[in-house]
């Protein structure tokens, strides 16, 4: 597994040289690179021809390709001084674009000089493209809108066959060397994970803590990596749902045994992990309940390789840490509002135990895991959880509303911190994106723009960063340490929020320019992605994919991602093949290797979130339309009802539409700004249309039209339902919940006396003062003047004879804050 990285410190460094590579003078020349890789196309064949090494070359592109609607640039080393000509040439030879490099010179990380080629000006596409400058010709790369479709569903199958208590498939795995019985599940010679105890002194009972994924090339599980990776995975649904890409994530889109079963594929992996999870929480009545146990995994170190279902050591649960079961409460807190559409029993399960873990954690604020404890698996230490607080209430916060929460996430010092890099034992940007991405969460309006320029500013120091390198990447010369390329594809994360953001195309570029680096654009000419390029990592650490320690087993299958170059070399492995290397090329394919050639859970989770990112298809029509729902709408007088306005593609930039009455009743009303960007297109937005109170008996009726520069209008009806209906079967009971200054937050809950279930509900009201509405939860909510109308949420819209909801808002106002008088239900009155 991973260990601590030097994430919070500044590793050790080595010199600026790397070993194995020529440069000529005025020109290009190379040598092969010690560096064991396989050449051929898939990993089934990697095994058969494992000897037949690809050259290296000194023009360095993205070995998978690129989009055509992205950046399309190279790396070449080379110490001329002067521009070189280069080619781009298709799989026939035929020159399709051509030009001169720019010349950047000495690049500090990998001790070369470099040129730069930029070919983004060809809008071609296809197939075995190859790059020629100065003699020398790139590896064989595609032009494709589909590029990283097959490295969306191979960087998610690693976590299936990394799978702890579940066969694993080799129809689904990619073929039989792939295949093995269930790992851990109690059968000799396994003792685990059905019934495992403590470590001596930490409990008195024992625990099944079956299934989860395996963290890396060990077979430990530990609930702090667990934490992020599921996080990563879970978020990568949430986003491409904002963005209208969560087809690609939806059900029968994986290689996963629940395929078709009406849940996305993602969620169905994430929930292999997160059952896990659960599991670990310490049961009620026991010492510590609530909490979570930090780790389980062999009390000795296995050997390399061992099979999972062959591993003879005794499991062991690990005592409960403050940072496990705020790992827990995150993820778990994710899971209640993602999930409840799909399993609402399921989505009540998380939330009660992220709860229940919240509870345990303040009651138990330093309980802290320990360095030393690092036989039979990592240590996964953590002096400072802090940023686990702050996580894991932003997560609550996002799926609750509830003060408490945010009263937690307003406190901390991580709240107005600038963004700094995550990691396992880093979280607090994991709460921030939350907070900055998720509608409705209950924050001021002013905290969530705050919180959102802190991440692009953090994207944009990413950018600067990648600016000054030969290779870009965001990595400074010093950081390169264990895990270095989770450091990338978790900067390119934070880049691919700021360009949901924002809708600003440099942002994608970054991402696009990163994945480049991690395809073969890096100082090695080497792709450590197993299967995708021509030169490949193919021997990564890993008890099971262990090739290249014994021929009857099978590499690493495609999509595992190596950790990457680490100047600190820290195995013995990299002291003898690696010795003054420069930074961004300490890194060797040897399955020994295990401080630059791991696979690790959250690792993976990052490539496979970038890949769906990278893989979305982003064509853009001349003019997106704009589209409205319903596109009828009738509205109770003196209340208000909700439309959804979205567009039907992504636009170039960022379009403000309005609305706006055409003709027709003057009583209605319905006026909005809304600003739509390339990354939140898909998602509706919500606009209240009014009907005020008049003397008239007579129900009239209105055309809105929405629109603006840059979209198609699209126009709506609205008509006026008068008030003379009978009272609806309800109650309301409106409460204040604190106030203070010239603020307040409420709750108001609204209950069905009636004898028939209400199927999606509407409340309505008007305030007598000056009360301004700035967030809610549990319901939508729109404020017009003093109108307010409040919307369900979805998974709350069913109201059961006799039942009812609650939700809640924050609000200001200045002087009297009476409580409002009349009420009405779907347009009829309540008492």
């Amino acid at each position: 597994m991973p260990p601590v990285t030097s994430a919070r410190g500044v590793p050790r460094r080595a010199a600026a040289v790397l070993a194995g590579f020529a440069l000529g003078v005025g020109g290009l020349s190379a040598t092969a690179l010690t560096v064991p890789v396989a050449a051929a196309a898939t990993v089934a064949a990697a095994a058969a021809a494992a000897a037949a090494v690809a050259a290296d070359t000194p023009v360095r592109v993205n070995q998978l390709g690129y989009l055509p609607a992205g950046p399309k640039r190279a790396t070449v080393a080379s110490s001329a001084t002067a521009p070189l000509a280069w080619q781009l040439r298709d799989a026939s030879g035929a020159v399709a674009a051509s030009g001169a490099t720019t010349v950047r010179g000495a690049d500090q990380a990998s001790g070369q000089s470099t040129h730069l080629v930029d070919f983004g000006a060809y809008t071609g596409t296809g197939t075995g493209y190859t790059l020629a400058v100065g003699g020398q010709t790139s590896h064989p790369f595609d032009i494709s809108a589909s590029l990283y479709d097959g490295l969306r569903a191979d960087s998610m199958s690693f976590f299936y066959q990394q799978r702890s208590g579940s066969s694993i498939d080799a129809a689904l795995a990619g073929g039989s060397a792939y295949a093995r019985p269930a790992g851990h599940l109690g059968v000799a010679p396994n003792k685990g994970d059905t019934s495992v105890p403590c470590q001596a002194g930490g409990c008195d009972y024992q625990l099944d803590v079956r299934g989860g994924w395996y963290d890396a090339g060990d077979h430990g599980k530990y609930v702090v990596n667990g934490g992020i990776s599921v996080w990563e995975m879970v978020n990568s649904f949430e986003r491409a749902r904002r963005s209208g890409g969560e087809a690609a994530l939806g059900d029968a889109t994986l290689r996963v045994p629940e395929r078709g079963n009406g849940t996305p594929d993602v969620l169905d992996e994430a929930r292999w992990e997160l059952e896990f999870l659960l599991r670990m929480q310490v049961p009620a009545g026991k010492p510590m309940a609530g909490m979570a146990f930090h780790k389980m995994h062999d009390a000795k170190w296995t050997a390399l390789p061992t099979r999972p279902e062959l591993d003879s050591e005794q499991r062991e649960l690990h005592k409960p840490s403050t940072a496990a079961t705020l790992n827990l409460a995150a993820s778990a807190a994710q899971c209640a509002r993602v999930y409840a559409p799909y399993d609402a029993a399921f989505a009540a399960r998380c939330l009660d135990a992220a709860r229940r873990g919240w509870t345990a954690a303040k009651a138990n604020p330093d309980v802290l895991a320990l360095a030393t404890d690092n036989t039979g698996g990592g240590a996964y230490e953590d002096a400072d959880v802090s940023d686990e607080f702050y996580w894991a209430a932003a997560e609550l916060l996002a799926t609750t509303g509830e003060s408490q929460y945010r009263d937690a996430v307003t406190s901390s010092p991580h709240h107005t911190k600038p963004v700094d890099g995550f990691w396992w034992g880093g979280t607090a940007t994991l709460g921030r994106i939350t907070l900055a991405t998720v509608p409705g969460v209950a924050l001021p309006a002013d905290d969530v723009a705050r919180l959102r320029g802190l991440l692009t500013a953090a994207a944009d120091g990413h950018l600067s960063t990648m600016a000054g390198q030969g290779y870009p990447v965001s990595l400074p010369a010093t950081g390169y340490v264990w895990g270095s390329n989770s450091s990338v594809t978790n900067n390119a994360m934070v880049l691919a929020v700021a360009y949901e953001l924002t809708g600003q195309q440099r942002y994608r570029d970054g991402v696009l320019e990163s994945l480049d680096y991690l395809l073969g654009r890096n100082a090695l000419d080497l792709s450590y992605v197993t299967g995708y390029g021509d030169r490949y990592s193919a021997n990564q650490h890993h008890r099971f994919w262990a090739h290249q320690n014994d021929a009857s087993l099978p590499h690493p299958p495609a999509g595992s991602f190596a950790g990457g170059p680490n100047a600190g070399l820290e195995d013995p492995v990299a002291k003898e093949k690696l010795a003054g290397c420069a930074p961004a090329a300490c890194y060797v394919d040897d399955i020994g290797s295990y401080s630059t050639n791991e696979v690790a859970i959250n690792w993976n989770a990052s490539l496979a979130w970038l890949a769906a990112f990278a893989a979305e298809r982003r064509s853009v029509p001349a003019v997106p339309v704009v589209e409205v729902a319903p596109a009828a709408v009738t509205v109770p007088e003196g209340g208000s009802a909700p439309v959804g306005v979205r567009l039907s593609a992504a636009p170039a930039q960022n379009v403000t539409v309005t609305v706006a009455r055409n003709s027709g009743d003057q009583d209605l009303s319905a006026a909005a700004t809304l600003v739509f960007t390339p990354g939140n297109w898909a998602t509706a937005q919500q606009v209240s249309v009014f009907a005020a109170q008049d003397a008239d008996a007579s129900s009239g009726s209105a055309t809105f039209t929405v629109g603006g520069p840059g979209v198609q209008p699209a126009t709506f009806t609205v008509t006026e339902a008068d008030d003379d209906a009978s009272a609806a079967s309800c109650t309301v009971a409106y409460r204040i919940d604190n106030a203070w200054g010239n603020g307040f937050t409420a709750t108001v809950t609204v209950r069905n006396t009636g004898t028939s279930a209400v199927s999606g509900w509407t409340l309505g009201w008007s305030f007598a003062g000056d009360q301004r509405i700035s967030n809610a939860w549990n319901a939508t909510v729109s404020q017009s003047g003093s109108t307010v109308t409040a919307r369900d949420a979805g998974w709350n819209g069913t109201l059961a004879p006799g039942g009812s909801v609650s939700f809640g808002f924050q609000a200001t106002y200045s002087g009297t804050n009476a409580i409002p008088a009349r009420y009405t239900l779907n347009g009829a009155v309540c008492s």
